[in-house]
């Protein structure tokens, strides 16, 4: 993997988690990330992986079908 690519995963997650935080309480619905995600080229398996490493990495949290910043409650 280049710098670059590494640089623009870098960037995507980092959208993601401001997407998630403006979210507020209710969390940021998985589908329309995904949506928001697809319309950039992302393809479904790229999305859950990104979302998965950012879960198990402490980022964000799942529940149900939403996604929250790790430690907020709603």
């Amino acid at each position: 993997m280049t710098v670059q690519q590494i640089e623009a995963i870098r960037r995507v997650c980092d959208a993601i988690l401001e997407a998630v935080k403006v979210a507020g309480l209710m969390g940021a619905p998985g589908g329309i990330l995904y949506a928001a995600l697809m319309a950039q080229g992302c393809s479904f398996d790229q999305y859950t992986q990104l979302m998965a490493g950012l879960v198990q990495a402490g980022k964000l949290r799942k529940q149900g079908e939403c996604y929250h910043i790790n430690g907020k409650e709603n």
